[in-house]
């Protein structure tokens, strides 16, 4: 924004909010100065149909305000939209409103392996997808260059666009969010600019946060709209000047703060979800709530939306990665709960009770209902026959019986109250406030809620929310804590905040810090990640940069009529989970069963790692895209039993080592692979019989596959690993616990030309320490390959079938999403991995608390997870496949060192006892998805359900195994190890599969 004072701006005291939905536009004229009248400030008030063109009804609602209200021109302050126009052309794929993207990504040895579009819906990228490029580039995780910008290759990339003629660029480098040094996305820019003069760049690290195939994602979403974005901005901008106004015009972003109208045109992404952050925000301006947390329940003409407001006034935001259109982004968005329940809603008299929605007549209410001589009933005509609310004729609702008003009241209570347990975080009756055109469906009362509010003006929250937006500043970034302290960190990150809130339009004097989060960056020892939000109020001396409302846009017509929804391709349904069967060849000259895998086994397989990683090894996403996309290029994978390898068999085995959070940016590559080729150089070895993993839980579960595929060595995986599950160190190994000193020679490889061979150890720990200490040094993730190791040592000491347990249980997953069994997935798999005498749900219930730290250098954290209600028990159509929870009620606290270490849980009456710890597994099941989450996804207010698994034998066979595996290891001395259960060996697909 560029400042510009106003002599008359003491007098520029009322916003205008509106709200531009897919029924009805809503307009409000507020002065904040007055919101401690019983009005709250609102002058005046109007809903108007949205239109086909859409500023025609923006220039309705606009000018009935200002005649009801008298208000001059002169004294309105700012003019702010919040609209879905953006969000629709993507979620109806309209080819009209999208154009063509060519992505370039920065980085010299990285991102390759997973492309662009890896995992869109075939719809979206068939319209979207123009052109794809590589140029050196790149940061490491610390903030230093991978390489640096070589302008050849840029010139050379935009000759290529130039000649497909596409206009709309998006350019991601890695690691790019933290970038405050080399600035290298904006060099670039600058480069393909002045290459492609009038081109739509769009540079990630303005878009979202650290997470490149998420980042890249929102990026692509928000070029392709830029065109649209554009023109319907101006739209805006002229309904202004036929109303002659001056004044700046704005609009909402999702997470309640506003964007000057040419950034929302160059990022309209952030305006995606704006909507239901307005009636939020709307709703604590017209209570007047101002402490503390509050539920807002929004009830339209179709659906309620229930989310959180945090005491900054703010709306809790969804986890890290949200779904939009089948994309994966990672932009802010708020925590919503969505039930079938508005003014439209249809009711139906059942035996015994009566059904409310979630069919609706939508926005035909007063062409269906009865109070409108329609022969639908719906909530509305309950509303009026309970003299709730005076709507169309009485007469229409006169022969509805007390009992039938009565039951349908009691259901729609019953609906909300059950929403309401959804979205809180803890038993304690909240504030509860009611808004929407819907809201007087509400009944008095709802349990859960302390004080139940409908304040003035509750049909028109989201334009009132839109009018009184703040302005907002974020910072996400990563800073060594070495030389500083974590405060000072903290303290700078906040700073930054500040200053961009200021930049962006807010008066400092007003600004406070709204959110803070430290996250230590997992297995990088002094490195501090922080999200910092700050807001302010709305600087009206302030004039933001304008879009030119006079430059030449396209002649084409993107009004409502101009929609082409012709470009459709469907997506192939997935497997069936319930006839699938792996494929099992045996081999001829050999007699060796060997599975092949395909498409449909990877997918199982990453599911199923995940749950085994206990929170750690990583998310196996890129892997499996990486992976997929290899059997796709007609490479092939296959396993083979412990039981096949001959006596002499050479067996390489090894994984990725390093942060989590490097592989969130960097992707998958070829590190592993080039480790094992190095050490194979040292050992004077041409070939091995068979690969291993190191651990089967998370990415590195699936690791083997790379390197056992016929791209590289065409070697067959081995159904196990040398962990059972994840571990955070290379050393934490049962072959560490019966074969120690067998560890070295070993090599890793940062996958950018860094190579570097151990080659004696006094003992397998100081391995792990050194190989981590040079880890480091090589940008935080290596591949690493160990001393190739003997059949004996396998079949001795090695976790069996872990593969085949992996595959099984993301099997499990794929089956509760193909039958809608989805809220008892965790018994399938405790039935899977053995039964209740090997595995057991630990605990049912919503993560209330997450607490991350530094500890020496390296990251520690925790989770609590409150217990369910039993009112909010999901339910099953089958009750007697509901196992009942090890404990239930209090609390369940979960410590982790990106592993989860062991699981207390303190009753109610204040008893404290250890239901699980290491070596046996503890999984964090997503109750929504059934898939697991790892500690970067850990989240407050996610319902989980916490299953417990026992470990190999191999773990607790011997003292060695609890001291390098159990909860001593991690510093727990005063945690006893008491097995879960029994051990079962999982059942071997190639055996069961291979008979048939």
């Amino acid at each position: 924004m560029v400042g510009g004072t106003d002599s008359d701006s003491s007098l520029k005291s009322v916003r205008i909010g509106i709200d531009v939905g897919g029924t009805n536009t809503d307009a409000v004229a507020i002065d904040p100065s007055q919101q401690q009248h019983s009005s709250r400030g609102v002058l005046a008030h109007f809903k108007t149909p949205t239109t086909p063109d859409v500023t025609a009804g923006i220039e309705t609602a606009v000018r009935s305000i200002l005649q009801k209200s008298s208000i001059p021109v002169d004294r309105i302050a700012s003019v702010t939209v919040g609209t879905t126009h953006f969000i629709n052309a993507v979620l109806e794929q309209d080819a009209r409103r999208l154009q063509r993207v060519a992505i370039l990504r920065l980085s010299t040895s990285f991102l390759r392996e997973v492309p662009p579009f890896s995992d869109w819906p075939s719809g979206l990228t068939s319209i979207i997808k123009g052109y794809v490029g590589y140029c050196d580039g790149g940061l490491h995780i610390d903030g230093s260059e991978e390489a640096p910008i070589v302008e050849s290759q840029i010139i050379e990339r935009c000759a290529e666009i130039k000649q497909l003629g596409l206009t709309a660029i998006v350019i991601v480098g890695a690691f790019s969010p933290i970038d405050e040094v080399f600035r290298q996305e904006d060099r670039v820019k600058e480069i393909v600019l002045r290459e492609l003069p009038g081109a739509d760049v769009v540079v990630s690290h303005e878009v979202a946060n650290i997470g490149l195939l998420e980042r890249e994602n929102a990026s692509i979403l928000n070029a392709a709209i830029l065109r649209y974005a554009k023109k319907t901005v101006k739209g805006f901008r002229r309904a202004m000047k036929v109303l002659e106004l001056t004044c700046p015009l704005f609009l909402t972003q999702n997470d309640g703060t506003l964007l000057d109208s040419a950034a929302a045109a160059n990022i309209p992404i952030r305006t995606f979800s704006s909507g239901a952050t307005n009636s939020m925000r709307g709703a604590a301006y017209l209570s007047g709530h101002t402490a503390g947390s509050a539920i807002v329940v929004d009830i339209g003409g179709t659906t309620s939306d229930i989310g959180m407001l945090l005491p900054s006034g703010l709306p809790r935001q969804a986890s890290a990665y949200v779904t939009v259109a089948g994309v994966r982004v990672n932009y802010s968005m708020p925590h919503l709960h969505s039930i079938g329940l508005g003014g439209g809603s249809i009711v139906r008299p059942t035996d015994e009770s009566v059904a409310v929605g979630p069919d609706s007549v939508g926005h035909y209410l007063t062409r269906d209902a009865l109070v409108f001589g329609g022969k639908v009933m719906t909530t509305s005509d309950i509303a009026v026959a309970a003299g709730k609310v005076d709507m169309g004729d009485k007469q229409g609702v006169v022969g509805l019986e007390l009992p039938l008003i009565e039951r349908a009241e009691s259901r729609i209570k019953a609906l909300l109250e059950a929403a309401i347990d959804v979205i809180k975080t803890s038993p304690e009756p909240m504030m509860v406030l009611l808004v929407g055109g819907g809201a007087v469906l509400a009944p008095e009362t709802l349990a859960g809620a302390s004080q139940l509010t409908r304040p003035p003006f509750h049909d028109v929250a989201n334009a009132v929310g839109a009018a009184i937006s703040k302005v907002g500043g974020i910072v996400d970034v990563i800073q060594g804590v070495a030389d500083q302290s974590v405060t000072q960190a903290v303290d700078h990150a906040k700073a930054m905040a500040i200053q961009r809130a200021v930049d962006a339009g807010a008066t400092k004097d007003s600004i406070v810090i709204a959110e803070v989060e430290s996250l230590p960056v997992t297995y990088v020892a002094n490195q501090l990640r922080t999200i910092v939000k700050a807001v302010g109020e709305l600087d009206v001396n302030m004039q933001p940069i304008q879009l030119d409302d006079d430059q030449d846009d396209a002649s084409d017509d993107t009004g409502e009529q101009g929609k082409d929804f012709s470009v459709k391709i469907a997506d192939e349904p997935p497997v069936d989970p319930r006839t699938y069967k792996p494929t099992i060849k045996r081999i001829a000259e050999t007699g060796v069963q060997e599975w092949q895998i395909s498409e449909t086994d990877i997918d199982y397989l990453a599911d199923g790692c995940y749950v085994l990683g206990c929170a750690g090894g990583g998310s196996p996403a890129a892997s499996r895209i990486q992976l997929r996309d290899m059997l796709r290029a007609g490479h092939t994978m296959r396993v083979i039993d412990a039981s096949a390898l001959t006596a002499d068999a050479s067996i390489y085995w090894g994984g990725h080592m390093g942060s989590p959070a490097t592989s969130n940016e960097r992707l998958q590559a070829l590190e592993t692979f080039h480790a094992f080729t190095a050490l194979m150089e040292y050992l004077h070895h041409d070939s091995f019989d068979a690969v291993m993993g190191l651990e089967i839980g998370g990415a590195n579960g699936l690791e083997p596959f790379l390197v056992g595929s016929s791209r590289f060595f065409d070697r067959p995986v081995i159904d196990g690993d040398w962990m059972g599950r994840a571990y955070p160190t290379y050393w934490q190994t049962t072959l560490a616990v019966h074969a120690p000193g067998e560890l070295v020679p070993c090599a890793i490889d940062s996958g950018d030309g860094k190579t570097m061979l151990m080659t004696r150890a006094s003992n397998d720990e100081i391995v792990d320490r050194a190989l981590r200490a040079s880890c480091s040094e090589m940008g935080s993730r290596v591949g690493m390959a160990a001393k190739p190791t003997t059949t004996d040592r396998v079949q001795r000491f090695g976790v069996l079938n872990t593969v085949s347990l992996a595959w099984r249980i993301g099997r499990c997953i794929a089956m509760a999403e193909a039958t809608n069994t989805l809220s008892t997935v965790a018994e399938a798999i405790v039935n899977e991995v053995g039964g209740s005498k090997s595995a057991k749900i630990l605990f049912r219930g919503k993560i209330v608390a997450v607490e991350r730290r530094l500890f020496k250098g390296h990251s520690y954290g925790s989770i609590t997870i409150a217990g369910l209600a039993p009112s909010e028990e999901e339910s099953s159509d089958d009750p007697e496949t509901r196992l009942t929870a090890v404990a239930t009620g209090g609390t369940l606290t979960i410590p982790f060192k990106n592993e989860n270490i062991y699981a207390e849980h303190t009753a109610d009456d204040g008893t404290i006892s250890t239901l699980a710890s290491v070596p046996d597994l503890i999984a964090v099941l997503d109750s929504g998805s059934g898939r697991s989450l790892g500690v970067p996804e850990f989240r407050y207010g996610f319902r989980v359900t916490v299953l417990g698994i026992t470990c190999s034998p191999r773990w607790t066979e011997t003292p060695a195994g609890l001291a390098i595996g159990g909860p001593g290891a991690f510093g727990y001395d005063d945690v006893v190890y008491t097995p879960l259960g029994e051990y079962v060996e999982p059942r071997s697909v190639i055996q069961e599969y291979g008979r048939l």
